[in-house]
């Protein structure tokens, strides 16, 4: 499954994959609160904050450029609420607005290219988090490659019969029969999630997702929390003071 980029760059054994995932979601919650309440000096700021994090991805040992391109998913969305503020007259607003949601998408594809997604939800279950939700991410999560796979296969066969993709979905007289194979997508992914789902209580799967062994909040992860609080914190105040 050559869609699973995270899943994979998550399986690293560099010292910041090795912290526990509730020392590396507090550091992420610590960065997005910090980040999100600063308004002085916040071009300095921002800078600074992107290089903590091009340092985390480098300490890692990830394709930095790869994850700086992946966080950039997020600029469509933010696009138009900044296009809002530009024409509201504070195009200014609209500049932070952009820089913020980029920050914060990298920060926290750095923490799930960091962490695999069984652990991070370990962790934010051991946080506190209400077990219901964090089951239905997990099968969110499983079920979004189910439908991704069939729609891989689906876009073989295509290929394979007509000879090219686009002229299946965009010919005119072919678009009821490419809006037939989305229902047809999605009734298999349906029936397989299905399977896949009788399959997991068959192995007695009893509502909650186990790893293999209980996280351990080590004096290294102690000493990491305390680490990313006092520089977060300390370069916002330098520069704050500093301006």
């Amino acid at each position: 499954m050559h869609h699973v980029v995270l899943d994979r760059w998550s399986r690293g054994s560099s010292p910041l994959h090795r912290r526990d995932a509730r020392a590396k979601i507090v550091a992420a919650l610590v960065f997005l609160i910090v980040l999100a309440t600063a308004h002085r000096s916040f071009i300095p700021l921002a800078f600074a904050y992107f290089a903590i994090l091009i340092a985390a991805g480098f300490v890692a040992g990830l394709p930095v450029f790869a994850v700086l391109k992946r966080a950039a998913v997020v600029l469509p969305f933010t696009a138009v609420f900044a296009a809002i503020s530009v024409a509201a007259g504070e195009p200014m607003r609209a500049a932070v607005l952009v820089v913020k949601s980029y920050l914060s998408a990298l920060a926290v594809l750095i923490l799930v290219s960091t962490t695999p997604l069984p652990e991070l939800l370990r962790g934010l279950e051991c946080m506190g988090v209400p077990r219901y939700l964090l089951m239905v991410i997990q099968f969110l999560h499983r079920y979004l490659f189910v439908i991704s796979e069939e729609a891989q296969h689906m876009c073989v066969a295509a290929q394979t019969k007509s000879g090219s993709m686009r002229r299946s979905l965009f010919h005119g007289s072919r678009f009821n029969a490419a809006a037939g194979a989305l229902s047809v997508l999605f009734a298999r992914s349906y029936g397989h999630a299905e399977g896949v789902y009788q399959a997991m209580l068959a192995r007695g799967f009893q509502g909650h997702f186990r790893t293999f062994a209980n996280p351990v909040f080590r004096k290294a992860d102690a000493v990491f929390v305390l680490a990313a609080l006092a520089v977060l914190a300390g370069v916002r105040l330098v520069l704050e003071v500093w301006s």
